[in-house]
């Protein structure tokens, strides 16, 4: 597990200069990866390791996740993105074992499988069964890359009375680097800038 302070900004992370904070977050997905990481590079490379970013609201962990995707497509692998919500969503609609079993294979298959914001919202034990049957056909044979907003001990919230959470915690990390994001979100941040600088217009408008 590493961490990354979004609130000192380190060098190693982040370009600096004119950039919004919002492109430094993007740019930092390339320095990420060439932190000497062997997880993080093989997730890019698509060999069977899983990354998990864990991290408050608005601090790029669906931004990072994008990048790193992008990374691994640019090299030729096959990569399929979805929420959380509209993956377990979709497969827990299915009304047929031919249908459902037709739609894991297809989020089963790809190189890398990105599953972005686990843990904001609250599932049934259907969705997390569903959820551990796709972590488990892709256990040691695809990479996977997880976001969430929740440490795992709280990941019993996100899918109360689920018998298969300790399991699928379990699956998802053995092969995985665990990124912790700290710091300030961007939106919350950007916002401030926006307003202080509405601030500073009207004064120097004021008469």
């Amino acid at each position: 597990m590493f961490k990354i302070d979004l609130l000192r900004r380190s060098p190693a992370l982040f370009k600096l200069g004119k950039s919004s904070l919002r492109q430094q977050i993007k740019n930092s997905a390339a320095c990420v990866v060439d932190r000497n990481n062997h997880h993080i590079a093989a997730l890019c490379q698509c060999q069977a390791a899983n990354v998990v970013l864990v991290g408050p609201n608005g601090v790029g962990k669906s931004t990072l996740a994008r990048n790193i995707a992008h990374q691994a497509l640019i090299q030729g692998h096959t990569v399929r993105f979805a929420t959380a919500g509209e993956l377990l969503g979709e497969l827990a609609a299915l009304d047929s074992d031919t249908a459902l079993r037709r739609r894991l294979r297809h989020y089963a298959s790809p190189d890398l499988l990105v599953i972005d914001e686990i843990g904001y919202l609250s599932y049934s034990n259907r969705h997390a069964d569903l959820l551990f049957e796709l972590v488990s056909r892709r256990y040691e044979a695809k990479s996977t890359l997880v976001t969430t907003n929740k440490p795992f001990a709280q990941w019993a919230e996100v899918f109360p009375n689920a018998a298969c959470v300790v399991s699928l915690v379990d699956r998802l990390v053995h092969h995985a680097e665990v990124v912790v994001i700290e710091g300030e979100s961007y939106r919350l941040k950007e916002a401030k800038e926006r307003a202080e600088q509405r601030g500073r217009q009207r004064r120097k408008g004021a008469p």
